[in-house]
């Protein structure tokens, strides 16, 4: 059970999620930080508030309390990941389709003017055939 363990962890698959847990663990930390410090003060030029956690919504008469600043804090930080991860992702597939590009212009075969002319010759003599 110990092998099948190990052969498990060892598995490139893992070892790259794990990878990718530990960077985006700290992306998070690097975008609630520009979120924080720089994305919510220009909120708050609009706004009137500098922290927008403490934006809410209170029903009267109730204990109802709608955290729409901690909710629009999460939104930002959201839509700021998600457009790293896809700068990643396109990043990677042009990497990707460059590879494929040289292989595509190797299998290309460049005809020589003696080629042409044999095929013309090779068409010529078919057509004469039949």
């Amino acid at each position: 059970m110990i092998k099948e363990f190990k052969e498990f962890i060892m598995r490139g698959n893992v070892l790259d999620m794990a990878v990718g847990v530990i960077l985006g663990a700290a992306l998070k930390s690097i975008v609630d930080s520009l979120t924080k410090n720089l994305i919510n003060p220009i909120i708050s030029l609009f706004v009137g508030q500098v922290d927008l956690s403490g934006i809410a919504l209170t029903i009267p008469g109730t204990k109802a309390v709608f955290k729409i600043g901690n909710f629009l804090n999460d939104v930002i930080n959201f839509i700021i990941i998600a457009f790293v991860v896809f700068l990643i992702v396109k990043g990677f597939n042009k990497l990707r389709d460059m590879g494929k590009k040289t292989e595509e212009e190797e299998a290309q075969v460049v005809e020589t003017k003696e080629e042409v002319y044999l095929k013309e010759i090779r068409d010529l003599l078919a057509n004469k055939e039949k």
